[in-house]
């Protein structure tokens, strides 16, 4: 797996700044995934499982509409940003 963290983009912002953005984590986390270490792609970017199954949703729901689908959406997409403003919080305070 080291052929896909050798094309990972460098966080334009931690580069220009400084400062780590509320995405970063995300890309070593994918990649934490392809390899099996599960738990570790949590611990590096916490949001990734609600984010996976927001974008699953909205591709089944492009081809199979279902009824509570725009519900479902809206509260993932909730989700996924509360907890990523929460483990940004989190990691800035410690």
């Amino acid at each position: 797996m080291q052929l896909l963290e050798d094309y990972m983009l460098p966080c334009l912002n931690k580069k220009l700044f400084g400062i780590e953005c509320m995405g970063c984590g995300m890309q070593r986390s994918v990649v934490l995934i392809f390899q099996g270490n599960f738990v570790d792609a949590f611990y590096m970017y916490p949001a990734i499982y609600t984010l996976m199954l927001l974008f699953a949703v909205i591709i089944i729901n492009l081809f199979k509409k279902f009824k509570y689908a725009n519900k479902i959406i809206s509260s993932l997409s909730i989700l996924s940003i509360l907890i990523i403003i929460t483990s940004f919080i989190i990691k800035k305070i410690n």
